[in-house]
């Protein structure tokens, strides 16, 4: 949402044209102009602003409607967030997760569509920042779990090579308890991010309503603006697997994220000194120490309060959402087309896709057991078991078609059409590759594979190789690929073999015949003779 009551003072005050204030805000020409010229044509609203009134109030006055109503499915009921959040602030121990439910029972009442508990908390959190308060999260207990990387770094040497590179720590802290937890890390990147975002639920026993991060790479790709964050798919699917919402703090406002970088400091100024003393050779030495000073931090009581972390932790995790039964895997994803085999590949495996999907793009997202394949619409087409070894064909047969002469070019009677144009070996070869594996569909690549030689070596060539393969019994792509080169240099047509040729020289050095000569070769062998007896006027 546009700052309006900036470009009112910026328009009336300073007299900026909407070019300028545009400029100046980092917002569109258009946007400006057409916000301006609504409000002068407004009836309900004049310069100077009445006193108190906020952006969401001038942006309702002025477009004659909610600021949440545009852009959004009008099935859903809008939530009055003005009552929620004056609850939020009044009452003692209130949770979004207990006005989300009351929400919900009131749109069952009136036959309403209510927001998910995700989408509530986000549009909360927009209302918010539209209204110029503070999103209610930090002190309530089980709502929030804000999480960041400490500042400080640590060294790990390797014991073979002596090499030292940094450890990282992830901190996370439940704002009502201020129970921390931290963890050392040698790589950052999103496997082991969303590694330690398990841990830091396992150790609290629980999952929060909301996590608030910080805008790492890992956790939030595009803050532009803060109300619609793009954020990473890995981190979102986190949140989906463990029903929380992810709520990015804002770029550069640490306030947001208050409760994490008081425990950073803490645990900086604190325990990180004693650590910092030793040397660690493994990773795991160091978290076993971090580990048993964070023990001794969340069990020493407070200055001002009467116990200590772990009595409030306590009190708080019966209130946390459950752990859900299997802990969220990271997913590789890949986009890749369906051939026409109706099988996509994918780490080196073949995985099938229903027939209706050949030759469109598909999104695959694999864990280290199970490999998912939607459409490019994000919609859910199969799953398989990943494979467990490289050239493995995963296939499911209600995929195939019945009859594969109406699915394209590939079938048994294309590759034994091909063949037949270069030789009856080759045929044989191609029959019996068809014949090799447990579904058809799954040979069609291999003859692709055995027929594209001919384009390199010739038919000739080809058609040797194959008659070869069948003596040696040896009727598979792997033997043609190995045996084809020598083939070809020995049957092989004369074009083929000048080309080879060509290749086998490309960058060589030619030399002069005349090098090679018996008396230039006699004259070099008596001036090399004549240079060892002379070894020592030869070095001065």
């Amino acid at each position: 949402m546009l700052d309006y009551k900036d470009i009112i003072t910026k328009h009336y005050v300073l007299h900026m044209s909407g070019r300028e204030i545009a400029r100046t805000i980092g917002a569109s020409k258009t946007g400006v102009n057409t916000f301006l010229s609504k409000f002068e044509e407004c009836e309900l609203l004049s310069f100077p602003l009445p006193k108190g009134i906020s952006n969401y109030g001038i942006y309702e006055l002025v477009y004659g409607k909610t600021p949440g109503s545009i852009g959004r499915n009008e099935d859903f009921s809008l939530p009055d967030y003005d009552t929620i959040n004056k609850q939020m602030t009044t009452r003692k121990n209130m949770t979004l997760v207990y006005q989300w439910n009351r929400y919900r029972n009131a749109c069952t009442a009136s036959q309403a569509k209510p927001y998910s508990y995700r989408q509530f908390c986000k549009r909360y959190a927009r209302w918010c920042d539209d209204n110029d308060v503070d999103a209610h999260f930090a002190a309530v207990i089980a709502q929030t779990m804000e999480v960041d990387f400490a500042g400080q770094t640590f060294q790990l040497v390797s014991r073979l090579t002596g090499e030292i590179s940094d450890i990282v720590v992830f901190v996370a802290i439940l704002p009502y308890s201020q129970y921390i937890y931290a963890e050392g890390m040698v790589s950052t990147k999103e496997p082991q991010w969303i590694s330690v975002n398990n841990n830091a639920l396992d150790y609290f026993g629980g999952v929060p309503s909301i996590v608030v991060c910080d805008n790492c790479k890992q956790a939030v790709l595009i803050n532009a603006d803060w109300i619609q964050p793009d954020l990473n798919p890995d981190y979102e699917d986190w949140a989906d697997h463990n029903g929380t919402a992810i709520i990015p703090a804002k770029v550069k406002r640490p306030k947001y994220k208050s409760s994490v970088e008081n425990a950073v400091g803490i645990l900086e100024k604190g325990l990180f000194h004693d650590l910092e003393e030793n040397t660690y050779f493994s990773l795991d030495q160091f978290n076993e120490d971090l580990w048993d000073k964070l023990y001794e931090l969340n069990h020493s009581p407070f200055k001002k309060k009467e116990h200590d972390r772990a009595y409030y932790w306590e009190e708080e995790k019966e209130k946390l959402i459950p752990l859900p039964s299997t802990k969220y895997q990271y997913m590789e994803r890949k986009k890749a087309t369906v051939s026409s085999d109706f099988h996509v590949r994918f780490d080196n495996a073949y995985y099938s896709v229903d027939k209706a999907y050949k030759h469109k793009r598909v999104s695959i997202k694999a864990t280290t057991s199970v490999v998912k394949i939607y459409s490019e619409a994000g919609t859910f087409i199969c799953e398989h078991p990943r494979a467990t070894h490289k050239g493995q064909w995963v296939t499911d047969r209600s995929h195939l078609p019945e009859d594969f002469h109406g699915y394209g070019d590939w079938s048994a009677d294309y590759f034994i059409r091909k063949a037949m144009t270069v030789g009856p070996k080759t045929v044989e070869v191609i029959q019996q590759i068809l014949k090799s594996r447990k579904y058809e569909v799954q040979t069609y690549r291999l003859c692709v594979g055995v027929l594209n030689f001919r384009k390199k070596y010739g038919d000739k060539a080809l058609e040797e190789c194959c008659r070869q393969a069948i003596e040696a019994d040896r009727v598979n792509y792997s033997y043609i690929k190995n045996t084809i080169l020598s083939v070809a240099e020995t049957s092989g047509s004369a074009e083929v073999q000048a080309e080879l040729d060509d290749e086998r020289n490309s960058g060589a050095y030619i030399m002069d015949h005349s090098t090679v000569e018996l008396d230039a070769l006699l004259a070099k062998s008596r001036d090399l003779a004549s240079g060892t007896e002379n070894g020592s006027e030869v070095k001065d």
